[in-house]
């Protein structure tokens, strides 16, 4: 019995032309008129130097979430794989355009063809991809598909547009004083980035392509020990718990600004390369795996800033993957959440630099309520 999956196929799917840095205000505009000095100094630490908005320079949406995980599905589609034999649907999303429906079945219906199938949908931050992978992998392995396709999606322009920090203006201009304050409502605004990337996962590998066998992937979470960090759709009190939008008067939800994107770049700082260095150690113990013999770390790092102290994280651990094996793309494609890991599977294997028999470390930090992600790949 062949017990391996493969992912066979990658497409991709970025709207419009890449933003640069000096024009991303173009497209989600200026907060009361005024350039943003913390744009100026959260591009200065990020590393990112262009992103994709599913925006035109209006603010007028080019194309919803559901649309961009159609469009990157669709390119999985050729005259052997049509979609009448997609099997099962898994997609994942930090940023879906709806409470209800799920986001999964939304991409369905924009796939206007095929036959009913199985959606699951997965909502939550960045580890959504991972866990939709998890999900495929599981049940292409288990045979109940034949045909599985992941997809990760993301429209996070939806929450970085000006009109949604009008309210914060007052924080934006104490920022040269009390910078945190600020930062925990702005500075994702100018990491984030749209697009989607589609996976097709198989229980054999192709013929005359290169592909990823998945070896495993491990997930967990830290939320029984440290307290929300990133979030949307509410707030916290003064004991630092976090409060749904239900539990707010309606007058509030704009006073309070809940449904911005907030982040407490505090607990970020403090808990994210940590946390992460520890799971990994527990893995290398439970799989009997050495960190330092892979050939490609792909770690999804939502700032450049980060680099140095995953790398220092890992040295303390004695794992050793120096910088020419590490691939990232965050300064040519931005942060883009969910779909950053799927990303760089896909330009690593465009780029012609991966070889049969790679081994590939996948890492995936999600700091909303700090959970983690890690997968090992084979090249084949």
């Amino acid at each position: 019995m062949n017990d391996s999956v493969y992912i066979n196929r990658l497409s991709a799917f970025f709207p419009n032309r890449p933003v640069g840095n000096d024009e991303m205000e173009q497209y989600i505009g200026l907060v009361n008129e005024k350039s943003s000095l913390a744009k100026r100094l959260v591009l200065s630490k990020n590393g990112i130097k262009r992103r994709y908005y599913a925006l035109d320079k209006s603010g007028q949406v080019t194309h919803t979430n559901a649309v961009m995980a159609a469009n990157a599905v669709r390119g999985l589609l050729d005259g052997e794989l049509t979609l009448d034999k997609i099997d099962l649907l898994s997609c994942g999303t930090a940023s879906p355009e709806q409470v209800i429906p799920s986001h999964g079945v939304m991409v369905h219906g924009e796939l206007k063809g095929g036959k009913h199938t199985e959606v699951v949908s997965f909502a939550g931050s960045c580890c959504t991809g991972m866990q939709a992978l998890k999900y495929a992998y599981y049940a292409t392995l288990a045979g109940d598909a034949e045909n599985a396709v992941c997809v990760a999606s993301e429209r996070l322009s939806a929450w970085m547009t000006a009109r949604y920090f009008e309210k914060e203006s007052e924080l934006i201009n104490r920022l040269g004083k009390q910078p945190v304050l600020a930062f925990e409502k702005e500075f994702l605004r100018w990491m984030l980035s749209d697009g989607s990337v589609a996976v097709l996962l198989q229980r054999r590998p192709p013929e005359n392509a290169l592909s990823y066998r998945i070896e495993w992937i491990e997930l967990t979470s830290f939320a029984n020990e440290v307290e929300t960090c990133m979030y949307a759709g509410g707030d916290k009190n003064e004991k630092g718990e976090f409060l749904g939008w239900t539990q707010f008067p309606e007058k509030e939800w704009l006073d309070r600004s809940l449904f911005s994107l907030k982040q407490d770049t505090r607990l970020l700082d403090h808990y994210i390369v940590q946390l992460g260095g520890r799971f990994l150690r527990e893995i290398a113990k439970k799989r009997n795996f050495d960190p330092s013999s892979v050939d490609w770390f792909m770690p999804h790092l939502s700032s450049m800033y980060f680099a140095s102290k995953i790398e220092e994280e890992l040295k303390a651990y004695g794992y050793d993957i120096p910088g020419e094996k590490w691939f990232v793309n965050l300064p040519e494609t931005g942060n883009v959440a969910s779909v950053s890991a799927f990303a760089m599977l896909d330009d690593l294997k465009r780029s012609g630099r991966a070889q049969r028999g790679d081994r590939i470390l996948v890492m995936v930090p999600e700091s909303a309520r700090f959970s983690y992600a890690y997968a090992l790949l084979t090249v084949c």
